[in-house]
């Protein structure tokens, strides 16, 4: 994989989120590499545990397009929302599993919004799916999962509150 070149076409779609409605919603949003994936990922500083990077946090919860040798082989560009070690998360009492289940269950209405979308998947990762990119369109397509995402973002939110201590 050209990393620079994917870094490049993940850093410009990050760079088109529109930032009125990432601060209106408190979104951060960051691209680079993890392992072997280049990704981009939209998370807030309220979902994570007290950390010097919430990106790291022991406790997060975050949405991540990404991108790697086998999802490029396979023409797919990846998509998920991930909940990592809840139980930690401070002012929350949270079992994952419930968690998730919850979660899922508002998501249900938004389902056909997400290409080839699954939530057969255990408590960590809330939903992931997957779009076959254009080449000559994927910044644009980054882009739209990004506000795909924007649109749905609240739903964390309104699931953290259900598991308020």
């Amino acid at each position: 994989m050209d990393t620079n070149f994917y870094l490049g076409i993940f850093q410009n779609a990050a760079d088109e989120i529109d930032k009125n409605v990432l601060a209106q919603k408190q979104l951060e949003v960051a691209t680079g590499l993890y392992g072997d994936s280049v990704f981009l990922k939209l998370y807030k500083k309220s979902w994570a545990s007290p950390s010097p990077n919430p990106l790291t946090a022991q406790s997060r919860i975050f949405f991540s397009i990404w991108m790697n040798d086998s999802a490029i082989a396979e023409e797919k560009l990846l998509y998920n929302i991930h909940a990592l070690k809840l139980r930690l998360l401070k002012g929350y009492s949270i079992a994952s599993r419930k968690f998730a289940d919850s979660f899922r269950g508002s998501f249900a209405e938004f389902e056909q919004q997400w290409p080839n979308v699954s939530l057969n998947y255990g408590p960590l990762t809330l939903m992931q799916g997957w779009i076959q990119p254009d080449p000559e369109k994927m910044q644009e397509e980054i882009v739209e999962l990004s506000n795909n995402f924007l649109e749905i973002e609240s739903l964390i939110d309104q699931t953290l509150a259900k598991f308020k201590a």
